[in-house]
């Protein structure tokens, strides 16, 4: 219960439904959700522990407002960790791991054609968790995890367009470094993507405005 309740509040941040600032009621997601506050109070732990929810005080849940500068810390540090765990990659990828990253490129085909950017942000998500899980190294997972959830409510609140997501080729360039043990070309791949995605995101000083749970997560509210 708690995974459906995240998933929900980030495909609707991905799909700028849910804006920066919005209250993020128990009650309201109990009764959506017909569950226990216990799941609730769960599942805003996880989002707040990976810098999605701000949870304030004496006033509850809020989806977090990341500044431009968070954003380019974030950035930042992906490209740190994630040219560490593309190294261990490319020393540990087996075959049964080649061919995973093989289908979930083929998952990125097929949603390609759907006019459904959650999906979108979420499968360019999980191909670097999937990369990150293939290096073996379960800190740094751990960490890009987190920067991948935040990656996901900034390119939500401050991408420019469509432009912002993965370009067609450039998670299947990086496979097939991987897939040729070619580190230097591979590490460049990977610099280049992550710069493209940081690229397209519109830092202003000017985040959306707050929204409300109405009519974003479900009926009732």
């Amino acid at each position: 219960m708690e995974t459906l309740i995240v998933d929900s509040i980030l495909d609707a941040i991905a799909d700028q439904r849910l804006q920066a600032g919005t209250k993020l009621g128990e009650q309201a997601l109990s009764d959506l959700f017909a569950c226990n506050r216990v799941h609730v109070r769960r599942a805003l732990s996880m989002l707040t522990a990976w810098q999605v929810v701000d949870h304030l005080p004496n006033r509850g849940a809020y989806v977090a407002t990341p500044t431009p500068q968070d954003a380019r810390d974030v950035f930042q540090a992906r490209r740190a960790i994630e040219t560490t765990i593309c190294r261990n990659v490319i020393r540990l990828a087996s075959d049964q791991d080649i061919a995973a990253l093989h289908q979930h490129l083929a998952q990125e085909d097929a949603a390609r054609g759907q006019d459904n950017r959650p999906t979108k942000i979420r499968l360019s998500r999980g191909f670097h968790t999937l990369l990150a899980r293939i290096g073996g190294n379960p800190v740094l997972a751990r960490y890009l995890d987190e920067l991948t959830m935040r990656s996901s409510l900034i390119i939500g609140l401050y991408a420019t367009g469509p432009g912002t997501l993965c370009a067609e080729d450039e998670h299947a360039r990086i496979v097939a470094a991987i897939e040729a043990r070619d580190e230097a070309q591979a590490l460049a791949l990977l610099d280049q993507h992550l710069r493209h995605i940081e690229a397209g995101i519109r830092f202003d000083d000017k985040p959306p405005l707050p929204g409300t749970l109405s009519k974003v997560l479900g009926p009732g509210f």
